[in-house]
């Protein structure tokens, strides 16, 4: 070889060897480092960083109608036998809903009860004004606030995702999603529905890039604004079953009114599993995630543009995503009536904890509860909750009766003794204390005890707010009509005696200046009438108070009670009044029975033209 191509082959290869080695010191190596680097990161983020709850969100300034906010984005038809609406595509976003569950007589669940009236509105889109959603998605995960990488293009509200199968969401028909981010992390989303009001979604997020990826899941059920009627005496806001560890294992119900829940936003709970949403009076709509997964769920307020915003989300476990494999997220929504029998169900089938509370059964649900199964009982037999109220009612009195009848007899023997009282009461005026002395003599050698006549209707008060409660607060009785005029027995007695219950045409509610208060106070109806009657007839059958201000009470207390339960639900007023039915016809028995003075004979002498019974 001659002497200069040598020299030249020599300076090619230590040319060559030099680019080699700067390319491996300043290229190579670097980018070794960096992807180790990234990885150590990741690894440590997915040991060290805890579950954690979505970034906040907060609605448009400016509000569109319903129907136009629902056209800013395509979508996809959900249509089963309880809901029907659609799925948004941009954000992949539940937030169209309406229960279009039909019954015998038509929508189960309409508006009310006037012919043609509309489905009730369940989930409305963001951008109309009192929106309800729900999301899913994935973040990067934070250590103390920081986050650990940068991962662009992940999917947010404003993402279009792709449909990839299904036409239509319906049981047995999911719909499958896709979306594929820059960073070469491949988005896929399964979204299933049953019959009744449950959501499953499937999230999976793939890794075809050439770095680890470290991300968490999140969920958020999000509502802007109140509801448009609010409830009285019922909980609606934010709701969950959650644990608090360390501290709490185990799950316990968290309730949030909304004005409540403003002074206590950012409420945060690291648990596991458990469920979270907000609720109405009758509609819930509730995220449920993997009962084995931890968990960190947030209830949090905001305000934009004078609209409160209501938020409960929960944060996933984060997860470690290496290139070329993937990891799967599964979450579930109900979003649908509070029906109780399904409530359980999914309470038994999934494991979810508590998720039959989602009803309201108050302090009181040791009565409740109970109340509630031997009403749905007696309707599931007789087909009508009115016959169902009063079969419980009946059980209720058969229950009470050895209680009652010796409470009655010692009021019909206490009635017997007023002359002899009167005339202790006259002997020893001056004497408090021997009149008290002679008094309870008497009633001990007519083995009387006046104390026995408060207890029946001790025990009658919790079992009236047991009942109240029912009527209140199940969706079963929504809309339940009994017969005749009562169409719902979860509503007030609609006549009333101002009109002549109906005979008249006036709207009493559309009078000007006075409509409203004639509607209210003044709005006696056939049966709050008929409630005053049977129970001015009780205490008239009871022995009269010693006091004459004490008697004037007592005749006063029928009238006042008439005004005060004619708000109340119909269905109250039936348990009530048929009670009182019940109690004279037992009282009416033992009267006559021991030969004491009572209205009833007295009435019926009168007619016959015999004066007062004696």
């Amino acid at each position: 070889m001659p002497q200069n191509e040598s020299r030249n082959m020599i300076t090619f290869m230590v040319i060559a060897f030099a680019i080699l080695i700067g390319y491996q010191a300043l290229v190579l190596d670097p980018a070794n480092k960096k992807r180790q680097l990234e990885a150590k990161q990741a690894a440590a983020a997915t040991a060290a960083a805890k579950p954690q709850g979505p970034k906040a969100t907060s609605g448009p300034s400016v509000r569109v109608s319903r129907d136009a906010a629902k056209a800013r984005s395509p979508r996809v038809t959900i249509a089963t036998p309880a809901l029907s609406g659609s799925l948004r595509l941009q954000g992949a976003r539940i937030d169209d809903l309406f229960l279009t569950e039909r019954g015998p007589n038509g929508l189960k669940y309409a508006q009310s009860l006037k012919k043609g009236a509309p489905p009730v509105e369940l989930l409305r889109p963001e951008g109309a004004a009192n929106a309800w959603f729900a999301d899913f998605g994935w973040e990067v995960p934070q250590v103390n606030g920081v986050p650990v990488a940068v991962v662009p293009g992940l999917p947010t509200a404003d993402t279009v995702w792709t449909v990839t199968s299904g036409d239509v969401l319906a049981p047995g028909k999911p719909l499958v999603l896709t979306y594929v981010a820059p960073g070469r992390l491949v988005f896929t989303r399964r979204v299933e529905v049953d019959d009744r009001f449950m959501f499953t979604v499937t999230d999976t997020v793939a890794n075809l890039g050439a770095v680890p990826v470290t991300l968490n899941p999140y969920a958020r059920v999000q509502r802007q604004g109140l509801p448009v009627s609010a409830a009285q005496n019922v909980h609606e806001g934010g709701v969950g079953a959650l644990s608090d560890m360390p501290d709490r294992e185990k799950p316990e119900l968290r309730l949030f009114k909304y004005k409540p829940w403003k002074k206590k936003t950012g409420q945060t709970f690291s648990s596991q599993g458990g469920w979270l949403g907000i609720t109405d009076k009758y509609w819930l709509a509730a995220l449920v995630p993997t009962q084995s997964e931890k968990i960190v769920a947030s209830f949090n307020v905001s305000t934009r543009d004078g609209v409160d915003i209501y938020d409960a989300n929960y944060g996933g476990t984060p997860r470690l995503i290496a290139p070329g494999k993937q990891v799967t997220e599964v979450s579930r929504l109900y979003a649908g009536a509070k029906v109780v029998k399904d409530l359980q169900a999914y309470q038994k089938t999934l494991g979810i904890p508590f998720f039959d509370k989602a009803v309201d059964w108050g302090v009181l649900g040791f009565l409740t509860r109970p109340f509630f199964n031997v009403l749905e009982f007696f309707f599931s037999h007789v087909g009508n909750f009115g016959l169902a109220i009063l079969a419980t009612t009946l059980v209720v009195r058969l229950l009470l009766f050895p209680l009652a009848q010796k409470s009655y007899e010692s009021m019909s023997r206490m009635k017997k003794l007023q002359k002899p009282m009167e005339e202790i009461r006259a002997r020893y005026k001056e004497d408090p204390a021997k009149m008290q002395q002679e008094t309870m003599a008497l009633y001990q050698r007519e083995k009387v005890n006046p104390m026995l006549g408060c207890l029946p209707i001790l025990l009658q008060i919790p079992i009236f707010l047991a009942f109240y409660k029912v009527l209140s607060v199940t969706i079963e009785m929504r809309h339940a009509p009994f017969y005749g005029y009562i169409r719902d027995l979860s509503d007030r007695d609609p006549t009333t005696v101002l009109n002549l219950f109906g005979l008249i045409p006036w709207d009493i509610a559309s009078t000007p200046l006075i409509g409203g208060f004639l509607n209210g106070p003044l709005h006696l109806g056939v049966l709050p009438l008929l409630y005053g009657f049977t129970m001015w007839l009780t205490t008239a059958m009871n022995p009269p108070a010693p006091d004459p201000m004490q008697q004037r009470i007592f005749q006063l207390m029928p009238i006042m009670f008439t005004f005060i339960m004619a708000p109340f639900a119909v269905g109250l007023l039936l348990y009530w009044t048929f009670s009182n039915v019940f109690s004279i016809f037992q009282q009416y028995i033992i009267m006559h029975r021991l030969k004491t003075d009572n209205p009833i004979d007295d009435f019926i002498a009168r007619v016959r033209g015999n004066g007062k019974a004696v």
